[in-house]
């Protein structure tokens, strides 16, 4: 397939409508008072797990927008995603456990029901910018078309990273937009790139409610040199090194703080629900000191390391701030959550595993999961297949395997069965109807 080559103005030029966000001094006058239906901005860091983030007692790394986030809204302890990313998106998107419609790394399955659908029949404008790995990338282990475009999973818009072909991400990325063919962005980084398109797409609505899924590039691997690290000015972009990861961290962050400066120039911060997770553990070469130990990452692996993330959400006066919340979340609670937001109707016809988590978010009771659930077969890399359901503290696999996580991170000392005690006893038995119930 042909690619151009571009600049990142020219790039963004094509929209042909301009994009707002790269003029100066260009602040879009606000929105009309009036009570329109709620927005939604859902961001997804790209191998980002709870350790890194300062509210969550990480030290190493700089996340001012997202501390402040957390501190005038809503954080969660325990949401759980898949180990590995194309894992998490399609449970993420589809509200849908992945042993009912995963069929390969990098695709999403053709006829898939997504939350992008179900904002585009509530009415809204839908975009997704970011990374995609849903349709199978030409250069990506054989996979190459089998899944679905982004036009095709319910998105009116998309600027994306990783639709038909790999490319470079960071600088010089190579991005699709909106069915046309990639382009390389000279002199651009891939993550302002996306962000631009975001901004500008929001900027363009007059008035009609947004939904906005943003999958982010950031901070996956290689780790190299962000537009803040001295050597970018220097011209050494891509010569990877782990030492870039803490700079990485910190302009997802920026970017984030983009969006949220968008949303109150467009008058609507009030009337917008920003959501933000990460899609599973951090990188295994990335080991980063918290005020309560030194945490290695685990992406790919089942444990606390591959599938702990953080869950950020922020709504100002509707989600009452600094509210720390232990409730049990995973990846197929946000289509439900989404959908009592906005009062979209989820799909209809299939199973649905999900349940929202609005009310918490409310300060209300709501109705909190009792247990998470687990099934993991990437087809990816040498990760086995897992199995598990678990609650806060305890976690069963299908093969009889029993831990008491708090106690024992690393998952080095399974209990069998009889030991472990009456507490030990009664998880087993509570988890184990989980396990027989989602086949």
């Amino acid at each position: 397939m042909r690619v151009r080559n571009i600049t990142r103005r020219d790039f963004l030029m094509t929209t042909g409508v301009g994009a707002a966000t790269m003029a100066a001094g260009g602040v879009v006058p606000s929105r009309s008072r009036q009570e329109p239906p709620a927005n939604v901005i859902l961001i997804m860091a790209d191998d980002l797990g709870w350790e890194t983030l300062d509210c969550y007692g990480g030290t190493a790394y700089r996340t001012p927008v997202l501390d402040e986030l957390a501190r005038t809204g809503a954080r969660f302890n325990h949401c759980y995603s898949q180990p590995l990313c194309t894992p998490t998106r399609v449970q993420l998107m589809t509200g849908r456990y992945n042993f009912r419609n995963y069929i390969g790394f990098g695709v999403l399955k053709p006829g898939e029901q997504t939350f992008g659908h179900m904002m585009q029949d509530a009415g809204y404008a839908t975009c997704v910018v970011g990374k995609w790995q849903l349709w199978g990338a030409n250069d990506s282990r054989g996979m190459g078309g089998r899944g679905v475009y982004p036009d095709e999973a319910g998105f009116d818009e998309y600027c994306l990273w990783q639709v038909e072909q790999i490319g470079q991400r960071y600088a010089d990325p190579l991005m699709c937009l909106n069915r046309r063919e990639p382009e390389e962005v000279s002199g651009a980084y891939g993550p302002d790139v996306t962000t631009d398109y975001l901004l500008d797409f929001m900027a363009r609505q007059e008035g009609r409610p947004i939904f906005a899924y943003y999958p982010m590039i950031l901070p996956h691997s290689p780790f190299v040199p962000t537009p803040d690290s001295p050597e970018w000015a220097r011209g050494d972009r891509r010569q990877p090194d782990q030492r870039f990861f803490g700079d990485m961290v910190t302009y997802m962050d920026k970017l984030i703080g983009r969006i949220t400066q968008k949303l109150d120039e467009l008058g609507i911060r009030e009337n917008t629900l920003v959501i933000f997770l990460g899609d599973n553990g951090t990188n295994r070469s990335i080991t980063s000191p918290t005020t309560q130990r030194d945490v290695t990452g685990h992406k790919g692996f089942p444990d606390d390391g591959g599938t702990r993330v953080p869950l950020i959400a922020h709504w100002p006066g509707m989600i009452p701030g600094g509210q720390v919340l232990d409730d049990l979340v995973d990846t197929t609670d946000f289509l439900p959550t989404v959908a009592a937001v906005t009062g979209a109707r989820p799909p209809s016809g299939v199973q649905m595993d999900g349940r929202s988590f609005l009310p918490q978010l409310r300060g209300e009771t709501g109705n909190p999961r009792e247990w998470v659930f687990c099934d993991y077969d990437p087809d990816w890399g040498n990760f086995s297949r897992s199995r598990f359901a678990r609650d806060q503290r305890w976690k069963l696999y299908d093969d009889g395997r029993l831990y008491d996580v708090p106690a024992d991170l690393l998952e080095e000392q399974p209990l069998g069965p009889g030991s472990g005690g009456p507490e030990a006893a009664a998880a087993r038995q509570r988890l184990q109807q989980v396990l027989d119930r989602l086949r």
